[in-house]
């Protein structure tokens, strides 16, 4: 079984590693990874792979490396659980690797990992849905499934949060950034509110091309911003010195500021304190149980508008299959270094 090892200290430092599988353990299943997306997103987890999220943590990995999960498709190749089929195929969340093993609680819709190393993790993460049962799964759109299924529910539940706030404008860092378009396209639905996108130069000709924001600024112009109040910024760059030119351009008009993602991993983290808000972590798996316990048809809605998303995001972006563990270890350095342009979506099979 191969895997790919990506170094804690440098994302950009991995190594394919062939790894012979255990005998399956008693009441465990295995799934093989058929098909599964690498975004931005996967660089946010690495990047916050240790500290309060510990992403590395799902899926342990020898010291000084991780397995960077992974959203897809995987297929059940073995199982002692008497619950578990061979041949069933679930959608979930999974170690860049050929297989995964689990412990599976049966659920109405697929099983829970019930492994004990993840049973501190949020469910949301833990979750693996048969795609015989699943409302979200469609058979035609499996590409773009991997890659928008997690990134348009963030971006869903962030422009809810927004919504819930009453926002005038909305100002989103990295806005070539998958999890910023799905954001912006599902404000533009609901409406009420300017969206201003901040990119770089090299990415604006695409962010304007997307039809999504009303205004595109790029980093440079950043200290020069202005925006109706009140204003939420909804940082996926992680780049401290465009959230201070943020932060200080706003002034008053900036009533929220939420971070989402790091797609500039290597920026410093820390720093001296932000004029304004107090920056908040948007954390989906928290916030969107909340707000299902206040109103639970709002699960539904979201699944609603995520299945129309999946022909829509091809004005966005065009899925790139690619096959084969040596082109994902070299798709990923791409991917960590910047230089997978915003259009490509990478979707990928051992």
């Amino acid at each position: 079984m191969r895997e790919l090892h990506i170094s804690k200290s440098n994302i950009r430092d991995t190594k394919l590693v062939d790894v012979t599988s255990p005998p399956l353990a008693p009441g465990a299943a295995r799934l093989k990874l058929d098909l599964f997306a690498l975004t931005s997103n996967n660089v946010t987890y690495a990047a916050l792979g240790e500290g309060m999220l510990s992403y590395w943590d799902f899926f342990p990995a020898p010291a000084g490396f991780g397995k960077v999960p992974v959203w897809g498709f995987a297929t059940v190749i073995e199982s002692n659980a008497p619950d578990i089929a061979i041949g069933a195929r679930y959608y979930g969340y999974y170690p860049l690797a050929e297989t995964l093993d689990v412990t599976p609680r049966k659920t109405a819709t697929g099983f829970i990992d019930a492994a004990p190393h993840r049973a501190a993790k949020a469910v949301l993460y833990n979750v693996y849905t048969d795609v015989s049962a699943d409302p979200a799964y469609d058979a035609a759109f499996e590409s773009e499934q991997t890659l928008f299924r997690p990134l348009y529910g963030t971006g869903w539940w962030a422009a809810d949060f927004i919504k819930q706030n009453a926002a005038k404008s909305v100002v989103l860092s990295s806005a070539s950034s998958k999890t910023a378009l799905a954001t912006a396209h599902q404000l533009r639905q609901l409406g009420g509110a300017e969206l201003i996108g901040l990119t770089s130069p090299g990415n604006e000709a695409y962010v304007r091309e997307s039809g999504l924001y009303d205004r595109v600024v790029l980093y440079d112009d950043a200290a020069t911003l202005q925006a109706e109040a009140p204003a939420t910024y909804v940082d996926y760059l992680g780049r401290p010195e465009i959230n201070k030119a943020i932060h200080t351009a706003l002034g008053a008009a900036l009533t929220r500021s939420i971070v989402i993602g790091v797609t500039d991993w290597a920026a410093p983290r820390g720093g001296e304190a932000l004029p304004g808000p107090k920056p908040e972590f948007f954390f989906v798996p928290t916030y969107a149980a909340e707000r299902l316990k206040a109103d639970p048809q709002l699960g539904a809605a979201m699944v609603r508008d995520l299945r129309a998303f999946y022909p829509a995001s091809h004005a966005f972006v065009t899925t790139q299959r690619i096959t084969g563990a040596d082109v994902i270890q070299s798709a990923w350095a791409k991917l960590a270094a910047g230089q997978v342009p915003p259009r490509d979506g990478l979707v990928c099979g051992f």
